[in-house]
């Protein structure tokens, strides 16, 4: 009975610490807050303001690039940023976007675009999810100096419409939120710290020291605190 209830108690703890980290990660952000960071915003008003960009690849129709072109316009002409298996699963189905060897030869198509500056690849929100992909513009000139057209001008003033209030809001969020969220992560850093010492001198006072609490505990604790310091020293 002892031993199921430390163990239950190890991972509540464990479970508690990793949910804060996260808070930080995220922001703390709410239901309300847009899905797109103000970087985001910005790339895709670039790719619609973009002048028409000549590349050193083919883009015709029926080939991978094109195909692939197309479809990533298609999800940010919605505000959207897909990623190898969006790809995948629109254009060739969800048999396909379950084999590996299948996706290995897109994401390498992507890459080549990539270079061939298509499109860019998204930093990840979270370290275990896939790239994200996005347009460098809607309109290239290929290597065969074929006009491509990925959206029409329709298509891009809606987009541009959907886009406006997301930047209009960025661009307050800088005056008007930016102190609270450094407010809110101050505090919840402050929080994880307490708890990480709390865990620390927890084990410390058992009979038998328990590794597998106190370490992670420590680390977590010592990095909060060289975050929390560098960001007090910032204000």
């Amino acid at each position: 009975m002892k031993c199921g209830r430390a163990q239950k108690s190890r991972l509540s703890l464990q479970e508690l610490l990793y949910y804060s980290i996260e808070t930080i990660e995220t922001g703390n952000k709410n239901l309300s807050q847009p899905d797109l960071t103000s970087n985001e915003t910005q790339l895709l008003q670039e790719s619609i303001n973009s002048n028409t960009k000549t590349t050193n690849i083919r883009l015709r129709q029926g080939e991978y690039q094109h195909d692939l072109a197309k479809q990533i316009a298609s999800f940010q002409l919605e505000l959207k940023f897909p990623n190898v298996k969006d790809l995948t699963r629109k254009l060739y189905g969800e048999q396909e976007t379950n084999k590996a060897q299948f996706i290995r030869k897109i994401q390498t198509v992507l890459k080549k675009m990539e270079k061939s500056d298509i499109i860019r690849i998204l930093p990840k929100n979270k370290p275990w999810e896939l790239q994200r992909y996005a347009l460098t513009s809607f309109k290239f000139q290929d290597v065969d100096k074929n006009l491509v057209t990925l959206a029409t001008p329709q298509q891009l003033e809606q987009t541009q419409n959907l886009l406006n209030p997301l930047l209009s809001t960025n661009q307050k969020s800088i005056h008007t939120t930016k102190p609270s969220y450094i407010k809110t992560k101050i505090l919840t850093l402050a929080f994880i710290i307490i708890v990480s010492y709390t865990a620390v001198l927890w084990a410390l006072l058992q009979p038998i020291i328990n590794l597998t609490i106190f370490v992670p505990a420590f680390y977590i604790a010592v990095a909060c605190s060289l975050i929390l310091g560098k960001i007090l020293s910032q204000k």
